[in-house]
């Protein structure tokens, strides 16, 4: 399993991309002034589904990833916190 090395210390990457994709995703969706379910029609998820992933219920495909990155136009490294800047 992978670890990334960061100010909590060493966690598992699944840990740590859990934590800062959900805190981003709320962020960015927050940022722009739309809800989730707005974010769902616009990405093809549904409320449901975006609520988990901020939540940290679930995690999301990669292609989730990707779609959500082009509606934000940031990278998917800066939306599973690889990167600090986007």
């Amino acid at each position: 399993m992978p670890f990334v090395n960061n100010l909590y210390g060493i966690l598992p990457y699944n840990i740590y991309m859990n934590n800062k994709f959900s805190e981003r995703l709320r962020e960015l969706r927050t940022e722009k002034g739309i809800t989730q379910a707005q974010l769902g029609k616009a990405t093809g998820y549904s409320q449901a589904g975006i609520a988990k992933w901020e939540t940290g219920d679930r995690k999301p495909t990669i292609d989730a990833i990707i779609s959500l990155s082009n509606f934000f136009e940031c990278t998917s490294d800066y939306l599973i916190g690889l990167v600090d800047s986007y």
